[in-house]
C-alpha cells in the first residue's frame, strides 16, 4: 500500500530524481538554483505544498506539489495541483490515484472551493487516471512566457 506523508529536508535525495524524472517526462530543463529554491519552498510549506508516495518498502515513488490562491469566483481559495510524477514502474498500482487525493483533502481541510491542474492532450496514461477522478473542463490552456 502507498504510503504519502509531507515533503520534509530529509526527503531531498529521494525526491530529487522523481523530480529530474518528471522535468525529462515533459522535456523541460531547469537551473540548479530554481531546483533548490523549489525544494527550500516545499520543506518551508507556506507558498508551496508538497507530499512524497513510498510503496511498501519505503522507497519514494512519486511526488505532487500544489499551491493554494485566492480567486475571484469564490470567497475562498482553490487549489491548484501543479505537479505529479510517479515513477514509471510503480504506475497502475494506485499511486497517481492517492497522491490526487492527497492533494483533495489537503485542499478541503485548508476550506478551498476546489481543485485543478493541466496536462499535456497527449498524456493519454494521466489522462486516463484524470478522467475518472476529475472533470473534465473544456478549456484550453494559453501562457505568454517573460
Amino acid at each position: 500500500m502507498t504510503s504519502i506523508a509531507p515533503i520534509a529536508a530529509a526527503d531531498r535525495d529521494e525526491w530529487l530524481p522523481l523530480w529530474r524524472a518528471y522535468l525529462v517526462f515533459y522535456e523541460s530543463t531547469l537551473p540548479d538554483e530554481v531546483t533548490d529554491d523549489v525544494f527550500a519552498r516545499l520543506v518551508e510549506g507556506r507558498e508551496l505544498h508538497g507530499a512524497i508516495a513510498r510503496d511498501d518498502a519505503g522507497a519514494a515513488v512519486g511526488l505532487v506539489h500544489w499551491l493554494l490562491h485566492p480567486s475571484t469566483w469564490t470567497t475562498t481559495s482553490y487549489c491548484y495541483l501543479e505537479d505529479l510524477f510517479v515513477a514509471p514502474g510503480a504506475r497502475g498500482g494506485g499511486t497517481g490515484r492517492a497522491l490526487v487525493a492527497h492533494v483533495r483533502d489537503q485542499a478541503e481541510a485548508a476550506g478551498a472551493a476546489k481543485v485543478y491542474w493541466l496536462t499535456q492532450q497527449g498524456n493519454a496514461t494521466a489522462r486516463a487516471l484524470y478522467d475518472r477522478v476529475a472533470t473534465s473542463t473544456g478549456f484550453v490552456h494559453y501562457e505568454i512566457e517573460l
